[in-house]
């Protein structure tokens, strides 16, 4: 059993990259040749100071994580980009690089998918055979995910409702998947637009994204790994997949490892930026656990249909929807209808004293300037041809070399 921490006291942060081929720009999927030549021998996992790094469903796709919990946020960029560095130097000789963002905006999934062949593969084809995974809420998602602590079942029901209060906002802060297959989709997220229905065929699984009230251990058992258990049950014939592993919920319990982890955070250009959103929701995420916002009795009365009909147009429209639901804008004490950037405009005033100012100037990027998404839009302008995409998206994966925030 791992140690146990307590509230806000140690982070884990996940990365999720692409690999692309320089020439063709289309998905690598070589992890297994990239980990190799870091290892020296075949390893799904390599432990690299800090930081680790592992493989993922998909053979083009690379997971960056902190190695065990850290208690330092700021520092983390640095670490992040110094792997991010080391990486395109191994995949140089392999004539491919990272690329950066939620969704590679040309790839076909019928036709440049393959699954990871090697460790756990078994637990990947069973995934293929049920939902099969050539699609792009599988195939072409990338993310961040934030793992957050709780000790007991005191600080899990402060917790889960504080997270579940600001799952709906979080698109608005880091969308950055708006085109697919060389198209604009119509959604700033397009991954989430994915992600609430790519387990369609078992839909206990994701439920309603946003996770039901419940806020004790007891209860999450009942509420939402039970229902999950039996539903995978005549699919799961030899008892391979674990419950923590199969609820997809927009932010899922880890009562293995005590800790709850949000997983609707779009991956950016850089770990500057990711680092920065990280940080921008967990002093939120303080605020309202700590009584400087709404009291835990009203953030917990929310059902998850109600939030999920305040997050299903923020998929859509990013930072630029206007919420009119006075009762949910209340929790964060704002009295009037407003837009998603103005919301975190305003979470950003309350928090910024508890923000180091390595993190000021992404953070204010984003508020001015808009998502990733909306930022991507602006460089595509309306040439939605194969060069000028690739040329944007070339951009981007320099920002992540450089580690700097995209400007169009």
């Amino acid at each position: 059993m791992s140690k146990k921490y307590h509230l806000f006291e140690v982070y884990g942060i996940e990365l999720e990259y692409m690999l692309v081929y320089n020439k063709s720009f289309k998905a690598a999927p070589i992890v297994d040749k990239l980990l190799t030549k870091k290892a020296g021998e075949l390893t799904a996992d390599i432990e690299n100071g800090d930081i680790a790094w592992s493989n993922e469903l998909v053979a083009h796709v690379v997971e960056l994580k902190t190695n065990g919990p850290t208690n330092n946020l700021d520092d983390l960029s640095e670490a992040f980009h110094k792997n991010v560095l080391e990486i395109n130097a191994l995949l140089k000789p392999l004539e491919s690089h990272l690329l950066p963002t939620a969704a590679h905006p040309l790839l076909n999934p019928a036709k440049d998918t393959e699954l990871w062949k090697h460790s756990y593969s078994e637990v990947y084809e069973l995934y293929n055979r049920i939902f099969d995974c050539n699609g792009h809420g599988w195939s072409n998602v990338q993310s961040t995910h934030i793992n957050l602590p709780f000790f007991d079942d005191k600080e899990f029901e402060k917790l889960h409702a504080a997270i579940r209060i600001i799952l709906p906002l979080i698109p608005g802060l880091c969308a950055s998947s708006p085109i697919l297959e060389g198209k604009k989709t119509g959604f700033k997220d397009t991954r989430l637009e994915y992600y609430k229905t790519n387990q369609k065929e078992i839909p206990e699984l994701t439920g309603l994204v946003i996770p039901e009230r419940v806020f004790s251990k007891v209860d999450y058992y009942a509420t939402i790994f039970e229902p999950i258990k039996r539903a995978i049950r005549p699919h799961d014939t030899k008892k391979i997949l674990d419950h923590h592993f199969l609820n997809s919920r927009g932010a899922i319990a880890r009562f293995d490892r005590n800790a709850i982890e949000i997983r609707l955070v779009d991956i950016q250009e850089c770990p500057k930026a990711d680092m920065a959103i990280c940080v921008l929701i967990i002093e939120v995420l303080k605020l309202l656990v700590y009584k400087k916002l709404a009291p835990i009795q009203q953030q917990k009365k929310w059902l998850k249909q109600e939030l999920f009909d305040i997050l299903n147009p923020i998929i859509k429209d990013a930072e630029n929807y206007t919420i009119s639901n006075l009762d949910y804008l209340s929790l964060f004490l704002i009295e009037e209808t407003i837009s998603v950037k103005n919301i975190w405009k305003h979470l950003y005033g309350l928090a910024k004293e508890n923000i180091h100012e390595s993190h000021h100037e992404a953070i204010e990027i984003i508020l001015n300037e808009g998502t990733l998404a909306t930022r991507i839009l602006k460089a595509i302008g309306d040439d939605y041809s194969e060069p000028n995409i690739k040329k944007v998206y070339s951009k981007l994966a320099d920002c992540l070399q450089e580690n700097t925030v995209f400007l169009p």
